[in-house]
């Protein structure tokens, strides 16, 4: 993407000083060690101002000194169990208090241990060692947390930044942590075939259990165990709530079981390639039907793959396309202007390296991912038009599929002026991830919706979400060939070499404020496979996401 489409697009003892480390003793034996690298006393960088009072604040980056003291104050009354001094050596004693006394009387944690590791800047890690006991039931609680030093801006102070991460590494705002009998009975996850899924085998499927869990415990004939968990915060009113997380489980309750279309052989793959990038995350799923056949994400801790919220880039350009199609502002076969740029609603849109093909078709445009052929039909159309076209044709923007696990539906809202022409190329507020991705493409391959799904809908009587219209058969034929050309000589051609004849592609790059390289889309079927994919921060997409969406597409094959 060029410039502006692209911008578009996007009691205490006293320490000891030990070989340069300071150990901190408190009540009960507990030992952090702080590194005092950087000097002991204060940052060059520190310096006061005065007050209306003429009393001296202290401002600037906080030193090795303060963030050594701060933490060890911190820690040491977090460990002590003194609630009152930890949370007010943190810049939010209220929410602290109310976290700390919970870990206690909530999550039943007894026995802490604090053991700092190496400051880096203001960061201090540390690690947790502890006890779970619940109604006579124990077992033993180990994590790692970190902790960040601010100053506080009225008086100067150095204190701990609170955040419930704090407290464990898992919660969020809103988020307690509690032991007891688990609300949700657990569930043994089965695979298309009959096989368990678990985190040992596929580590991508941890949030996707999570998910199953909440959704099927209490439905699939399981008994509820003990166990501590982070209980997380009420969803908005129409969202779906974050499944609750199991930390350690003191009794484990018998599990009820659910079968998912999760097929082994493609998850084993799409875990294997989603590692080969730092932040990649890909879907595969089956056009004709819905099934999603594998989930993975390289980082475990949010599925991006189903609930990310990403601007797509040129993939969005499959919904405009088949929208310029039907209005017949667009031919696969005919002439289509595209210039080097394109003013509209005040801004100046471009291709990347400022390309241009003159005398060209629609479907040259398309292969190439010229941004100007489709902003320049900006103005023959109504603010609303992508928005229905998205969500009347491609099911999307409606907050309504039910896939068996939280998802995000992808947004496309109705915008005007200049973001309403970015929407075309898949940047100004549109927003996908790879699940919504790997659907658009299979409705441009079969013509009509199918919601994806990751349990079959007969096993909750749950109702699928649907298109209100499908594809028009002259739509689809020119949006297959335009797919099709860019998979066999466009931007996908590299990726896709050797899958053919039955097969389409769209690459897409999409900026985003404050990343040096935009992320990388790909999104493909190969005959009945479907499968989409981002890497976030890889640049151009047949070079990032490509290769691991070609690749499951050839190891489905």
């Amino acid at each position: 993407m060029g410039k502006r489409g692209r911008a578009a697009e996007r009691g205490k003892k006293r320490p000891a000083v030990i070989g340069g480390l300071i150990a901190v003793v408190v009540g009960g034996g507990a030992v952090g060690a702080y590194s005092l690298y950087g000097g002991g006393g204060a940052a060059a960088e520190d310096r006061t101002t005065a007050t209306a009072d003429h009393k001296a604040v202290k401002t600037g980056p906080v030193s090795a000194t303060e963030v050594r003291t701060a933490a060890r104050t911190f820690l040491a009354a977090w460990q002590d169990g003194k609630v009152a001094t930890a949370a007010a050596a943190t810049d939010d004693s209220a929410a602290a208090t109310a976290a700390l006394t919970g870990y206690r009387k909530d999550a039943h944690i007894t026995g802490v241990t604090l053991t700092s590791g190496t400051r880096a800047g203001a960061s201090v890690p540390f690690s947790v060692k502890a006890t779970v006991t619940y109604k006579g039931r124990s077992k033993p609680l180990a994590y790692s947390s970190k902790l960040t030093v601010v100053r506080r801006a009225e008086d100067g102070v150095a204190l701990v930044g609170w955040k419930p991460s704090v407290v464990h590494p898992d919660l969020r705002d809103g988020d307690r942590l509690v032991t007891g009998e688990s609300g949700t009975p657990p569930v043994k996850a089965l695979d298309r075939d009959g096989g368990e899924l678990t985190t040992a085998k596929y580590p991508s499927l941890g949030t996707v259990l999570d998910g199953l869990r909440e959704k099927y415990g209490k439905k699939a004939g399981g008994t509820a165990g003990i166990e501590l968990r982070v209980v997380r915060k009420a969803a908005a009113k129409g969202a779906e709530k974050t499944p609750d997380k199991t930390l350690v489980a003191l009794s484990e309750g018998t599990p009820g079981t659910v079968r998912t279309t999760l097929s082994p052989a493609l998850q084993a793959d799409a875990e294997k390639q989603v590692t080969t990038k730092p932040r990649a995350s890909a879907v595969v799923m089956r056009p004709s039907t819905g099934e999603i056949l594998a989930v993975a994400n390289s980082g475990h801790g949010f599925n991006t793959a189903f609930q990310g919220s990403l601007a797509p880039g040129s993939t969005m350009k499959i919904i405009t396309s088949s929208l310029l199609i039907d209005k017949g502002l667009a031919s696969a076969d005919k002439p289509h202007p595209c210039p080097k740029y394109v003013t509209y609603g005040g801004w100046k849109f471009q291709n990347d390296d400022k390309f241009e093909i003159k005398n060209g078709t629609f479907k040259a445009s398309f292969a190439a991912s010229c941004n100007t052929a489709f902003i320049s039909q900006a103005k023959k159309l109504e603010n609303d038009d992508l928005t229905k076209q998205a969500q009347q044709v491609f099911g999307l923007s409606m907050n309504n599929w039910s896939i068996g696990v939280p998802s995000f539906d992808g947004a496309v809202p109705v915008q005007s002026a200049a973001q309403m022409a970015a929407s075309l190329i898949g940047q100004g507020g549109v927003r996908m991830n790879p699940l919504n991705m790997a659907s658009v493409v299979s409705t441009a391959k079969t013509g009509t919706f199918h919601q994806p799904y990751l349990v079959a809908p007969s096993v909750d009587d749950r109702t699928l979400a649907k298109g209100s219209r499908s594809l028009t058969s002259t739509t689809q034929a020119q949006l297959r060939e335009l797919l099709q050309y860019t998979a066999s000589s466009g931007t996908a051609a590299k990726a896709m070499s050797g899958l053919g004849p039955d097969f389409g592609a769209k690459t897409g790059s999409a900026e985003v404020d404050g990343q040096k390289e935009p992320n990388g889309w790909f999104t493909a079927w190969k005959g009945d496979l479907a499968a989409a994919g981002v890497v976030q921060q890889g640049g151009h997409g047949g070079d990032s996401a490509g290769p691991i969406v070609a690749a499951l597409l050839r190891a489905g094959s």
